[in-house]
Parts: structure tokens; sequence; C-alpha cells
């Protein structure tokens, strides 16, 4: 079976299950684990910040952002297709008693003069604009890159009204690896940041929340009220290190095979590729066949290929370290074969 359906589904390579087996550990609520430290230390540094949390995931890292930089009643800003708005069962709303105003992106780029233009101004009426969140590379939008310029600006209006910004980076190795840059470009641009160690990078599980020793200090006491302090973590923390530290440069690979597959079915008759491809995700629209992406989706299945519904019409492919140029290949075959079969 050819999985296409995301980037999280890749398997621990041989280092890193190696890595896992004979990783030195100690319990971590106490700080005694000398693996989780290093990759907590080595991700800081990578990522310019002060000091680092490793958590179990994407989302709880992005909520551990939420509840340490907001207090009840206040208001965060987001793109309106974010991950955080729409993948995250309104977490947001249950843990951290905030609510939501969503700003309209292209491409999930949010304008910085909507930004300002939604910050509250100083009346009773309103709750207070706690934070503002950014995600790079956005999913929604494709896997689009918001340029670190475009951050660069929305982090000097937020500067001017003294709100907080958050990165909700689960792909920003990704954004740097097309971008072809540091991922400090674009980590200088905020306050805090979280990346996924489980997507691109392939590690079995977790991610990082980075900021300011400080932020670090009061997210830690928040991961333990949400049930994440842990134990023995070197044993994921080993694989989730050897990610951060040697898969960020193979992330190109992936994007060049996202890219061939969407340049295989651009001339597929029924098919439109929706998206940019600045990266791993390629989204297409089935409607021109006459079917609904659940049927498509099936049909991919029946002949060994996985993909995702993304809308009512719409499929998300993603390219990852587990799927080669061969595969996709195939991947290319087996939806010829449906377009065909449904032209004729």
């Amino acid at each position: 079976m050819i999985d296409l359906r995301s980037d999280t589904i890749t398997k621990p390579t041989e280092e890193m299950r190696k890595a896992a087996y004979e990783a030195q550990v100690g319990d971590d609520v106490y700080g005694e684990d000398p693996t989780v430290n290093l990759l907590e230390e080595k991700a800081a540094e990578i990522l310019g910040k002060e000091a680092a949390l490793f958590v179990t995931s994407g989302t709880q890292g992005n909520q551990i952002a939420v509840l340490t930089h907001c207090r009840p009643g206040n208001e965060i800003l987001l793109e309106a297709e974010s991950h955080i708005f729409y993948y995250e069962s309104g977490a947001v709303a249950a843990l951290a008693g905030v609510q939501t105003r969503t700003i309209q992106g292209v491409n999930g780029v949010m304008n910085p003069l909507h930004i300002e233009a939604a910050i509250r101004g100083e009346d009773q009426h309103f709750p207070e604009t706690g934070l503002i969140c950014i995600e790079n590379t956005h999913n929604r939008a494709g896997g689009a890159v918001v340029p670190s310029s475009n951050m660069k600006e929305i982090y000097e209006v937020a500067q001017r009204y003294s709100v907080p910004v958050h990165v909700d980076g689960a792909r920003l190795f990704n954004a740097a690896a097309s971008a072809d840059c540091s991922i400090k470009d674009f980590t200088q641009h905020c306050d805090t940041v979280q990346i996924c160690l489980s997507k691109g990078l392939g590690a079995p599980v977790g991610s990082i929340i980075a900021g300011s020793e400080e932020f670090i200090n009061k997210a830690r006491k928040w991961r333990k009220r949400l049930g994440g302090g842990l134990r023995q973590v070197g044993i994921i923390a080993a694989p989730a290190l050897i990610a951060l530290t040697k898969m960020r440069e193979r992330l190109v690979e992936d994007h060049v095979n996202a890219r061939f597959l969407a340049e295989s079915l651009i001339n597929y008759g029924g098919l439109e590729v929706v998206n940019s491809v600045d990266t791993n995700i390629v989204v297409l629209d089935i409607s021109g066949l006459k079917m609904n992406a659940t049927e498509f989706v099936e049909a991919l299945k029946v002949e060994g290929v996985l993909g995702v519904t993304f809308g009512p019409t719409l499929v998300r492919l993603t390219t990852h370290y587990d799927v080669n140029r061969k595969d996709i290949e195939k991947a290319v075959s087996v939806i010829g074969g449906i377009v065909k079969g449904k032209r004729h």
C-alpha cells in the first residue's frame, strides 16, 4: 500500500529504533532525563530561542502555548482555516476559555492590516486580544509557505500593541527547506513556536515548544496540568533527537516528489491541482470526474494508494520519508487509470 494520507504515518528509522533502545533515561518531571534535556537544549539552539519543552503532540504544544499566553476571556487572532481553529476540537475554548477571531488569508497568509484592524481597543464591551497565531506551513492552503517577510510585518504590528505571537510551525522545517534558508529566518518573528518532530522529520512521537526561559517555565506547569508530565521519556526523546538533527536536510526530497506528482497529473482531464505545491502536499480537485472526494479516495484505496478527503471534491496527497519516486510513479499510474475509467 502506498500511503499518501499524511507525513504523520512515517515509521521510525532503524537508527531511531536503536537510539530508543539504548537511550539514557531518568525522570523528566524531576528534570533528570539526560536525553530529553539534550533534545530541549538542541531544539532551543536550532530555533533561536532561550528554552524549549518536549510535548507529546503538536496540538498539545499549541494548546499549552495558548494557555500560557492567555487568560480566560481573551480573544486570539488566527487564520480562518488554521489548524488551531479547524482541527483541534475547540480546545482553545474548552481548555483556555478564549474565543477565536478568524482572519481570512490568501493561501494561508494573513494581511497585517487586517490583523491590526482586528486587535481590540480599550472598551469594556470587548475581549482583550491575547495572542496572534500564524500557521507555517499552512496545511489547508496545501502546505503553503508563509513568507518570513509577512511574519515580520505581523510581528511588528503585534509588538506595537504588546500582543504576543505564536507560530504553529508543525511543518516549519518544510518552510525553511522550501525557502532555502535557516529556520531562524522564521522564528525570529515570533515569541513562541511549536514544531512537530513526527511529521516529515519521521520521529515516532513528539513536538517541541520554544520561547523565552520565563515562558517555558510557565508552559512546563501547563504541560503538567494537562497530564503531560513525562517520566523516562528518553525512550522517545532519543529518536526525536535524531529527527531534529539528522532528518531536516532530506525534506527537499519530499518537496521534489510532490512537485513531480503534481506535474505528472496536471494534464489529466477532470483533475486540477489547486495549490501551488510549495512543499510536500498536493491538493486535487476531482469535480471534473463527476465523483466526490470520498468516492475518489475509495477508488484509490482499491488500487493500493491511500489519500484523504479535503473537502467535497478535494483530495490531499502528502509525500514523506516512506514513499519514494517509484511509489509516486505508481500512484500517478493508479490515478491515471481512475481518470481514464471515468472518462469512458
